[in-house]
């Protein structure tokens, strides 16, 4: 039986092949006749190893988030929201490129991001904006655009093009530490003893001590002071500014007074096993992190393992991590204030997330990596002023950070790139959940060897062997790996996810199910920048999804 043609109305004829035609749609002058003179600013908020737990509105009352709270109360606050990679490279390629791991290939920090790939700073050059950004992507440059004598690749990653740096961290921090001796601060000969205290020359673990570094000499409070000698700088011209903040990443060490801001007996409780052995069990994957990470790069000058962290120990570093929160929603609050008194608030698209989350000490693990919903759970709030409606509202379906860019594209006009593995949020916001919206989550993670952690040989693994997917729904959890054992959990009965159900023959049935699905995921969801084209006798063809 021959397949059915498509509709003439589905398809555009190009007598000739332009660049033009495989890049963002420009934004339209005219939209239903009428001028469009409204002023449309961006403002996209990206915090770094903040996990979902800790959003007052979703529950973490212990928390003081003044500004959060308002973005909450007037937005949009998406319930279950994940970085679709980790660690932050990976998930700023994801968030920044609209791809999955899988298709941008970014796929650890140090690896090169492919110079082909669109992204949110390059499409909105396209539409007539000039992407700003405060902060840092992580990313390594393509090594086909230069040499390997290039100093980019003597870095963890560098800024990724497209984007017009208003306030750079990178390369090694030296925006930072260059604003701090311009204020006339001392830097000590190892410039990251900033975030000892006063008198010490290490941190034995998690501490209640401030900085040295005063709060009002931060990198909060550098990236803050960025943003508004960049807002003041523009006027009443539109603008895109991508806001970056390096906290709550560690090192978990707080200036005064955010130090001592929460009480360690008021943090979460600890979701993990009875002792990190047992966890090990679990999978090999897990046993080479409980046996590899240590505690020095997230407390300076510690040692030992990060899984023999005791309750006492984890509390005052999540007191710290809240503190440090804190510490960024004071800074947001001087930027809203700023967006206030300008009347810009009213014109401004704000979405607030983060590139990935943090173990916080749950499975006797720290950092961002493996499996774990830890890790890959972070915050998303949208506040559109074109939907009041909205305001206050919490949002349980599945959302994914491939999402971000086709939103602001779609708020400012544009149209993502066909290869955009995510979709609008905008009609979530707007209207209500889709009924063709998506019905899992899907994510990856990437373990092969990097310069600071290497479990290829410890697992028996070749690089290309060395990865992970997930699938994952409000029932079930499957993890699918390329070369070592799945797992599965149930959410419902499991919550915690310690219990691995994939070797339970009674469940093989639901393994089959959910590797069928992870599969078909990954077919829908395959490189499709030209799959849309095809040649004809009348030339150039472009068929719309």
């Amino acid at each position: 039986m021959a397949c059915p043609s498509p509709s003439a109305s589905s398809i555009r004829h190009f007598p000739v092949i332009g660049t033009s035609r495989f890049a963002v749609k420009p934004l339209p002058v005219e939209q239903g006749g009428a001028n469009v003179t409204q002023r449309r600013n961006v403002l996209l908020i990206v915090v770094d190893q903040w996990r979902a737990d800790f959003v007052p509105a979703l529950g973490a009352g212990f928390l003081k988030t003044p500004n959060l709270d308002r973005l909450c109360r007037e937005g949009v606050t998406f319930r279950n929201h994940v970085t679709t990679a980790v660690p932050c490279g990976p998930a700023r390629a994801s968030l920044l490129t609209g791809l999955y791991l899988m298709n941008h290939r970014a796929v650890q920090n140090t690896v090169p991001l492919d110079s082909r790939h669109m992204n949110l700073g390059k499409a909105l050059r396209g539409i007539g904006y000039d992407p700003a950004l405060i902060g840092y992507t992580t990313t390594t440059p393509d090594p086909r655009g230069t040499t390997e004598k290039d100093f980019r690749f003597t870095l963890l990653g560098d800024l990724m093009e497209g984007f017009r740096s208003v306030g750079a961290f990178e390369p090694s921090m030296d925006g930072y530490f260059g604003w701090l001796a311009q204020k006339g601060f001392d830097l000590p000969e190892n410039r990251e003893d900033i975030w000892l205290p006063e008198g010490e020359d290490s941190v034995p673990g998690a501490t209640q001590r401030p900085s040295r570094i005063p709060a009002e000499l931060s990198d909060t409070a550098y990236f803050t002071e960025r943003a508004l000698t960049y807002l003041k700088g523009k006027g009443d011209k539109p603008w895109f500014l991508h806001l970056g903040y390096w906290r709550p990443h560690p090192p978990f060490i707080a200036p005064a007074p955010f130090n001592t801001m929460y009480d360690p007996a008021d943090m979460p409780k600890l979701v993990r096993g009875p002792t990190w052995q047992d966890e090990a069990k679990q999978h090999p994957l897990h046993s080479f992190y409980l046996n590899g990470i240590s505690q020095g790069s997230f407390f300076h000058g510690a040692g030992g393992a990060a899984s023999e962290l005791d309750e006492a120990t984890i509390a005052q570093m999540r007191a710290t991590y809240a503190g440090m929160i804190s510490e960024v929603d004071q800074a947001l609050g001087e930027v809203f204030a700023y967006l206030d008194e300008t009347d810009q608030w009213k014109d401004t698209l704000v979405i607030f997330t983060s590139d990935h989350g943090e173990q916080l000490g749950d499975h006797y693990l720290l950092g961002k990596i493996g499996y774990h919903d830890e890790s890959f759970r972070i915050p998303l709030v949208i506040k559109d002023p074109d939907a009041p409606q909205a305001a206050g509202q919490i949002e349980d379906c599945f959302t994914e950070s491939v999402d971000v860019l086709p939103t602001i594209l779609d708020w400012l006009g544009g149209t993502p790139p066909r290869a955009c593995d995510g979709r609008s949020m905008l009609p979530v916001v707007r209207d209500g959940v889709p009924s063709d919206w998506r019905d899992h989550l899907f994510y990856e993670y990437d373990f092969r060897d990097v310069h600071y952690s290497k479990p290829e040989g410890v697992l028996g693994l070749n690089m290309d062997d060395s990865s992970l997917c997930v699938v994952q729904d409000s029932k079930w959890k499957y993890v699918h790996f390329a070369a070592l054992p799945p797992l599965l959990f149930d959410l419902e009965a499991d919550p915690a996810q310690l219990n691995n159900l994939a070797d339970d023959p009674a469940h093989a049935a639901t393994v089959a199910h959910y590797a069928q699905r992870a599969l078909s995921h990954r077919m829908k969801h395959a490189e499709r920048t030209l799959t849309h084209f095809r040649s004809t006798p009348h030339g150039l063809e472009e068929r719309q999804p």
